[in-house]
């Protein structure tokens, strides 16, 4: 095959014009077997591979989900001292010092007492097992199934704390991680507050130019109604615990009014059987110390939880993403599944997300249609 000779006016001057390489060849077919497989092999090994990063740094991505919902929780509280006439800034610096105090306050003042008052808890099981024996129905089903002598047997002899959490290194190393998630998360929560007006403007930034306004708008409007959803659930639990505290000391079980208190306001923030679990162990208590006790804490907690359905929770909840209650059980199912109480804690403010965006944009192109 004979050289195409070269264009002159390609060819700088002085220089020997290059020999021609010849005529391309006809391009690959993009829709060959061997490509095809090549591509989507190498697709899915791709995808694996990202599965299995999300995999393995699930635990830092549970804590950064976390401690992003709590710094959205923690908004709200901002945006009231802007509105009173503080720059965002200063705001921020004040909450931020508000949940270090509030944290140091538990730690020195409260973590003490409640570890105290369940020492004396866990001392007074037996007595309290023992004192379930004198009752006639409970000595029949005794009877059959020997459950009293059984938990007895296993509170008193020694080896509760060690089946629990895999004898004293795993207790120790249990409480550890505890304590250092606990820590991280708040790290992070904190960053996440002092940051979050840059971190919304970033996420909203990565839409089209066309659809950023709209975005940045339903955005806002989540962050809000997650906002006041968590802030809402802290201001519930924090009174569920102080009337249970209040209850409590009233009827005579001070000395352990505080740590069932923290229990009740704990299991609170559990979506639908939270408030009933904390009821049931308090109730339990009270039986086992003195059966009126029990039937007041019983008739107490029934009115106190009507009371919160109807009254509290209403009011708090007023600014938040109102979602049906089935679609509540099955996000608190799903996200119990998936992540244990965090993800039940997490699931009903991302359901809610989740519905005002299929609200805003699904439904509204299909009625456009």
């Amino acid at each position: 095959m004979t050289d195409v000779p070269a264009d002159p006016a390609e060819t700088p001057a002085g220089s020997a014009p290059e020999p021609s390489l010849g005529r391309p060849g006809r391009t690959f077919d993009r829709r060959a077997p061997y490509l095809v497989g090549l591509l989507g092999g190498l697709g899915l090994l791709t995808a694996w591979l990202a599965g299995q990063i999300l995999i393995d740094i699930r635990d830092v991505l549970v804590q950064v989900i976390v401690a992003l919902f709590i710094a959205a929780g923690l908004d709200p509280l901002v945006r009231f001292l802007e509105r009173r006439g503080l720059r965002r800034s200063y705001a921020v610096l004040v909450v931020i010092v508000l949940v270090l105090a509030v944290l140091a306050l538990f730690l020195l003042a409260i973590v003490p007492v409640i570890t105290d008052q369940v020492k004396a808890i866990a001392a007074s099981a037996p007595r309290w097992l023992a004192n379930l024996q004198h009752h006639q129905r409970v000595r029949e089903i005794d009877a059959q199934y020997h459950v009293i002598a059984r938990v007895q047997a296993f509170v008193t002899g020694g080896h509760f704390v060690g089946t629990v959490f895999g004898g004293v290194l795993g207790f120790g190393l249990a409480v550890l991680s505890a304590l250092l998630n606990a820590f991280i998360i708040t790290v992070l929560t904190l960053y996440f507050l002092a940051s979050l007006e840059t971190t919304k403007r970033a996420l909203f930034s990565l839409a089209p130019a066309s659809r950023r306004d709209r975005v940045t708008r339903l955005g806002e409007r989540i962050f809000e109604s997650v906002g006041g959803y968590v802030s809402g659930a802290a201001i519930i639990a924090l009174l569920a615990g102080l009337s249970s505290l209040t209850f409590l000391l009233i009827v005579g079980m001070g000395h352990y009014a505080v740590a069932l208190a923290f229990v009740v306001m704990a299991t609170d923030v559990i979506p639908m059987i939270g408030a009933t679990i904390g009821a049931t162990i308090v109730s339990a208590i009270c039986f086992a110390t003195d059966i009126r006790t029990g039937i007041i804490a019983v008739i107490f907690y029934i009115a106190y939880q009507q009371f919160e359905n109807y009254v509290i929770y209403p009011r708090i909840m007023a600014h938040s993403v109102a979602i049906p209650g089935v679609l509540t059980v099955v996000a608190a199912l799903v996200g119990a599944a998936l992540l244990g109480v965090v993800g039940a804690l997490l699931a009903i403010p991302t359901a809610a997300a989740i519905l005002m965006i299929v609200r805003e944009v699904w439904v509204r192109a299909q009625d456009e249609r």
